[in-house]
């Protein structure tokens, strides 16, 4: 094992309307606070930067992010990230502005060679279906429903990591290699 300290990074833009998810999902959840071992950012866009910090000895990383994955808007999910691609929609895209959790975990393999950064031991990202990504500030309303979820997800996340536990979609159960993405239950 390599840490039992657990990162959640809001990710997105917040110009790009549900994009922003992310970002106000840890900005509430850290208004609500979180147990001790649990470091939470906000990213943003520094996808590079993110890249470098997963590879603080992490045990456990929560990515937090909007994630297009067919669903209805709003719906929140819970990905196993080592298992695929976060969101099908085609390779990851090497952008340092506009790099999603597909994009910054492919970097990690090189930039732990060259740093000798150790990456972490699990990735997660909870993610919420967008209605829109046009320009514009704020969440839509479907979106905007789904991050109290995810903030109630986030927390059962944490502190079943904490005690050893693996959450994984709604049943509850141990993660296996099979188990790449579940929708998450209503908490």
């Amino acid at each position: 094992m390599t840490g039992g300290r657990t990162l959640v990074a809001g990710v997105g833009n917040i110009f790009l309307g549900d994009d922003g998810f992310g970002v106000e999902t840890v900005r509430r959840l850290v208004r609500t606070g979180v147990p001790d071992g649990v470091d939470v950012v906000d990213v943003g866009v520094r996808g590079v930067h993110l890249a470098y910090q997963l590879l603080d000895g992490y045990g456990t990383v929560v990515l937090v992010d909007a994630a297009s994955r067919g669903g209805a808007p709003g719906t929140v999910y819970l990905i196993e990230a080592q298992t695929g691609p976060v969101e099908p929609s085609g390779p990851a895209v090497l952008d340092g502005h506009r790099m999603g959790p597909d994009a910054v975990l492919a970097l990690l393999a090189t930039l732990s060679a060259s740093t000798g950064g150790v990456p972490p031991e699990r990735v997660l990202v909870v993610g919420c279906e967008p209605a829109s990504l046009e320009e514009g500030i704020g969440l839509s309303a479907p979106v905007t429903a789904g991050v109290e979820q995810a903030v109630r997800l986030i927390r059962r996340v944490v502190s079943a990591e904490a005690v050893g536990d693996k959450v994984i979609g709604d049943e509850g159960q141990a993660a296996g290699a099979e188990a790449s993405d579940r929708k998450a239950p209503s908490c």
